[in-house]
């Protein structure tokens, strides 16, 4: 069994993120930064899912971290504390705190988004991309954001009658998070990613998203928008249970050994 990496913390223009660096010790490591998705963090999206220890097997150097309002990380409540653009920031000041010039990016979910904005700001720090768990609604942007918010405020999962909602709400639930923090999170302004954008892409992409996904929507339409993309359709798998794939994994790990830094 993969034990579990230590966390430390650093600051983040004032903001406390906790956040874990394994495998640095490999002779010639590259280094991959992972971003996890909403009402996750870095140890359910990555270390239990068996992401870590596959790609430090591999003979990488895994970064990971909490994001705001995630985890172990500082809790923050104000809508303006939140987006992708900022928190595009966060993981481009973790990189600077350790270090690190350029590095491969992935992430699933809310952190696809955040690492689309991190590559599109900073494009010499992203050696390759890969989006996982969202495809097309990258740039459709997600609908019911509202009943999420409001499922995560209810007294009670019971109380949830919106079966999307009550999704994230349990979630959240297993994953023990500050749901005000994250009701702050959802609700903060969505900044768009425009199809032009996107195809402004500078690194190697791609796209990975299970074939039953309603949150992400399929890959190939993304990828579409993006010069050179690869998409991969994670067959039989829907948002939650696609993270851990076998087939996704391997995808990842034969898509990294094509874009060596």
């Amino acid at each position: 069994m993969y034990l579990r990496p230590t966390t430390t913390t650093f600051s983040s223009d004032g903001v406390r993120l906790s956040y874990f660096d394994a495998g640095a010790e490999q002779a010639g490591a590259e280094p991959v930064l992972l971003i996890h998705g909403f009402a996750s963090n870095a140890m359910v999206n990555w270390v239990d899912t068996g992401w870590v220890a596959e790609l430090t097997g591999a003979g990488y150097r895994v970064i990971a971290f909490d994001n705001r309002g995630h985890g172990e990380s500082e809790k923050l409540y104000e809508l303006e504390d939140y987006g992708a653009p900022l928190m595009a920031e966060d993981a481009r000041r973790l990189l600077d705190h350790l270090a690190v010039p350029r590095a491969h990016v992935m992430g699933y979910s809310m952190g696809a988004r955040i690492a689309a904005f991190l590559a599109l700001a900073h494009p010499e720090r992203v050696q390759s991309l890969v989006f996982g768990g969202l495809g097309i609604n990258m740039v459709r942007g997600m609908a019911g954001t509202g009943p999420i918010a409001h499922a995560l405020e209810a007294p009670s999962v019971e109380d949830v009658k919106n079966q999307a909602a009550r999704t994230f709400r349990v979630f959240a639930e297993q994953t023990k998070s500050d749901r005000k923090a994250l009701a702050a999170c959802i609700r903060s302004a969505r900044a768009p990613i425009t199809a032009e954008a996107v195809g402004q892409l500078k690194p190697a992409v791609l796209v990975a998203v299970g074939e039953h996904d309603v949150v992400g929507g399929p890959a190939a339409d993304l990828a579409a928008l993006i010069p050179g993309a690869e998409a991969l359709m994670i067959a039989g798998r829907e948002h939650m249970k696609a993270v851990g794939d076998r087939t996704y994994k391997a995808a990842v790990l034969a898509f990294l050994a094509r874009h060596r830094l």
